[in-house]
């Protein structure tokens, strides 16, 4: 019997597999793809802590955050996980994550934008990656099991417990159902969504967000996403905010400094694209740095620069476009990483936990996801812990491998690739940095004609075993339900605020300093805004 099931082998993830294992629960890791191929690896520049109280404070740290969130999110949820920034550092730093080091050999800390505090941890411009790794090799070490290539499909639930999920075993082609006293989802954002106009990996297709909604999950501030001021122009390949951070400049075509490169992120975005959409040239200015120190902080991105524009960095300009990057709305969840279905945990970019509101501030990712990720590991191993053995007089195993048979006889008129390259380029013009009714409202009415037309954009490989156009096509239909609902919530917050610029509505109001809620009730989307309560002052 599996104590804990986790979905997604991230760093959240990962984070809540160790926890959970150490906590005496056996634990089964279901991924999508391979744990080295997560999205966690894009988080390049860094991970947030108030390590040595010179010059910051854990209290200025949670006010840098608030203060980012444009009031949405929930200080007591931010207290923790900011309180425990520095326990946080220590244990990645002792299982082996390679931190950048001082002379004095404490761990470095860079500038980030959104505070004038110097409080970011970092490896080089890998921090993400060489945290996953690190991770993933402690995973092996403690015999925690994985279940690679497996595709979620659905959430198990029964009397509103979840009691495990389904899920397409890609290489064999056959549905398999995992009973679980408890289930963690930690399947990445959904900022992957904006198809060719985003950081985010091929993989990345919201599907855990997706299905949990589709299950009765509540979801919240779905219309907040975060745009990536910096992407390699018409690449999307991230260049990280260390390089603004270590002295990177702005420049536009006539290379004049135009913000503060170091303002929060949705500013320095909506500036540069205003002047992309004047049909003007961007550019990132790292050649006053040096070779030295860029070979030395930013390798990472002097590769990328160099393998897809061309561009040698220490030498010249490089163009940069925004790109959407990072989602700070998702499955709603409390302090202890709970959903408001029982045994069902939530963590990562897929959670709303109340941390980030309407604009994540850089650097606080990598932490959330690993200060949630135990959070949600231990709370799960212990309300295992009182479960007994399971069963279930259904059989979902043979009710999905029917839905995915049916599939197989879809007409193949529409071709779902275009469409998707359609949605993608919808998702950015109509909600993109800049957004107004007639937009929203547009791109509502697109998705719910193709999803109207869904049985004519059937698959053409008709094999059952590593079919990878039926696993698309899937992600494909998760792609359309949560474009549709980030559309919805965008549609009826009528202000702007953080990531969420509304053309028609240019002002932060009052009245919306709620998160918006989104569920489904007898088959129907009902979004309402919630009151945020917090007791700290």
């Amino acid at each position: 019997m599996i104590d804990v099931l986790i979905i997604g082998s991230g760093i959240a993830g990962l984070t809540a597999a160790i926890n959970a294992s150490n906590n005496n629960s056996n634990v089964v890791v279901l991924s999508k793809t391979y744990p080295t191929h997560s999205q966690s690896v894009q988080a390049q520049g860094g991970i947030n802590a108030v390590l040595y109280e010179d010059n910051d404070s854990v209290d200025i740290h949670i006010e840098d955050t608030y203060k980012a969130s444009a009031k949405l999110s929930n200080k007591d949820n931010i207290k923790i996980m900011c309180e425990n920034a520095k326990e946080t550092i220590f244990w990645l730093d002792s299982i082996g994550v390679p931190f950048n080091r001082t002379i004095d050999n404490k761990i470095s800390q860079r500038k980030f934008g959104g505070t004038k505090k110097i409080r970011t941890c970092y490896s080089s411009d890998y921090t993400g990656l060489k945290i996953l790794h690190t991770l993933y090799d402690k995973c092996i070490k403690q015999n925690i099991q994985f279940e690679n290539e497996h595709l979620l499909l659905n959430l198990i639930i029964e009397n509103n417990s979840c009691i495990g999920v389904t899920a397409l075993d890609i290489k064999k082609g056959i549905v398999k159902e995992f009973l679980a006293k408890t289930t963690i989802i930690a399947t990445g954002g959904y900022a992957g969504i904006y198809t060719n106009h985003t950081t985010n990996s091929y993989a990345n297709t919201a599907d855990g967000i997706s299905i949990a909604f589709n299950a009765g999950v509540i979801l919240s501030n779905m219309e907040f996403v975060q745009f990536h001021p910096t992407s390699l122009e018409n690449s999307n390949i991230l260049i990280s905010e260390s390089a603004r951070g270590e002295g990177g400049y702005l420049l536009d075509e006539f290379e004049n400094r135009f913000i503060d490169e170091l303002k929060p992120r949705d500013e320095v975005a909506r500036a540069i694209y205003e002047k992309i959409e004047k049909n003007q040239k961007v550019y990132l200015d790292l050649r006053h740095l040096g070779i030295d120190k860029i070979k030395e902080l930013m390798p990472q991105e002097r590769r990328l620069a160099y393998d897809y524009s061309n561009i040698k960095i220490e030498e010249q300009l490089l163009p940069i476009s925004p790109a959407s990057h990072y989602s700070m709305g998702g499955i709603k969840t409390d302090i202890n990483a709970r959903t408001n279905i029982r045994n069902l945990f939530a963590c990562g970019e897929c959670a709303e936990a109340s941390i980030h509101g309407a604009n994540r501030l850089g650097g606080n990712s990598l932490l959330e996801i690993v200060t949630f990720g135990k959070i949600a590991g231990i709370n799960a191993s212990n309300d295992g812990k009182n479960i007994g053995e399971l069963n279930t007089s259904t059989n979902y195993a043979k009710e999905d491998e029917e839905n995915i048979n049916n599939i197989y006889n879809y007409s193949t008129k529409i071709n779902f690739y275009t469409k998707k390259d359609d949605i993608g380029n919808l998702l950015f013009n109509n909600l993109g940095l800049f957004r107004n009714e007639k937009k929203i409202s547009a791109l509502i009415k697109t998705i719910e004609e193709l999803n109207l037309d869904i049985k004519n954009m059937g698959i053409v490989d008709k094999s059952k075993t590593y079919n990878k156009n039926l696993v698309e096509f899937l992600e494909f239909r998760n792609i359309l339900n949560v474009a549709l609902l980030a559309s919805i919530s965008a549609l009826n917050r009528k202000e702007s605020r953080g990531s969420h610029f509304r053309l028609d509505y240019p002002s932060e109001m009052q009245k919306y300093e709620k998160n918006t809620i989104i569920k489904k009730v007898d088959d129907k989307i009902v979004v309402k805004f919630e009151e945020i309560v917090w007791k700290l002052i």
